[in-house]
């Protein structure tokens, strides 16, 4: 029987599984819609899509560097006891290596083979949940490298090795001398993971445009409240972007570790060992669970809800 749209689509439906799974299930059922459902009940996956609606806001933050390449991932779970699962953990290691390897963004890397599995990164995903027992998700994933240099990294939190609740990739660009510049870009990793504001761009030129004009007029806004002359109104906005842009770029931060020199002085210091310009070339800063919305539970509702008293 001929696998159409109209049937995955139907399939798709009734058990809340992905596309390309009910596709594979009527497949293997020669187009039979109820043994299909069968086939992913069997498999694990009906149940995993039943899941699939849940907040998945803890996890794991997961980095790994080889010499000029670094990658990060985030894999998120349900409840920090899966983060301490290691059948969880070993997944996250795998599919960091992938992303390590591959360099794919996380469309990309959600379809990449899962090694030794016969199927996708994704499919390997679902499977852990229908396993463990709670919703999971890809949620995000990037990659840093650069042409000649190192690039450091640092785990916050850590869970198990290279695993933690935030993670970070420094790209650090040189064509000198690299002896302990792998340490100066796991100091400046920390910098970033730690630093108050947190970076958001190496330099005025890497900040997107948009959040620059968003502040910009906050400050026009807050300076016309002062009733001074608009020549004046206008030194002080400018005055007021120029801070900001100091506060939020990587290389005009003072550094968190002696709380005097500023990054770009750390790196023109560098110089002298490596006997060559030192570059930022880009950072990546993964939060666990950040701009997720997370449910808050009412203990006490759910508790004397199961006692039957609510």
């Amino acid at each position: 029987m001929a696998i159409t749209a109209a049937l995955v689509k139907e399939l798709r439906e009734m058990t809340g599984v992905g596309m390309m799974d009910c596709k594979k299930a009527l497949g293997e059922t020669n187009g039979d819609l109820e043994a299909a459902v069968d086939w992913l009940r069997t498999k694990g996956l009906a149940k995993a899509a039943k899941k699939a609606g849940r907040v998945a806001a803890e996890g794991l933050v997961s980095v790994k560097t080889s010499g000029t390449v670094g990658a990060v991932v985030e894999v998120n779970s349900e409840t920090d006891f899966v983060a301490r699962n290691t059948e969880f953990q070993e997944m996250v290691g795998v599919i960091t290596d992938v992303a390590l390897e591959k360099g794919a963004t996380v469309e990309e890397l959600a379809g990449a083979e899962y090694p030794g599995a016969g199927h996708s990164v994704s499919e390997e995903v679902t499977e852990k949940v229908a396993t463990i027992g709670e919703n999971m998700t890809l949620r995000r994933s990037a990659r840093v490298s650069v042409d000649s240099g190192v690039v450091g990294s640092y785990i916050h939190n850590q869970v198990v090795d290279g695993m933690g609740g935030l993670g970070v990739l420094v790209g650090l660009k040189t064509t000198g001398n690299t002896d302990g510049l792998e340490e100066l870009g796991r100091k400046l990793a920390m910098h970033v993971a730690a630093a108050d504001p947190a970076p958001l761009a190496v330099s005025p030129e890497g900040l997107d445009q948009e959040i620059v004009a968003k502040e910009r007029a906050l400050f026009v806004e807050q300076a016309a409240e002062s009733g001074k002359p608009e020549n004046i109104i206008e030194k002080m906005v400018e005055g007021r972007v120029r801070k900001y842009l100091e506060e939020v770029c990587l290389l005009s931060q003072v550094f968190v570790m002696d709380g005097e020199s500023k990054i770009s002085d750390i790196l023109k210091a560098a110089e002298k060992n490596a006997g060559a310009p030192v570059e930022v070339t880009e950072f990546v800063r993964f939060a666990l669970g950040a701009g997720i919305e997370k449910e808050e539970a009412d203990f006490a509702a759910e508790v004397a809800a199961a006692a039957g008293t609510a």
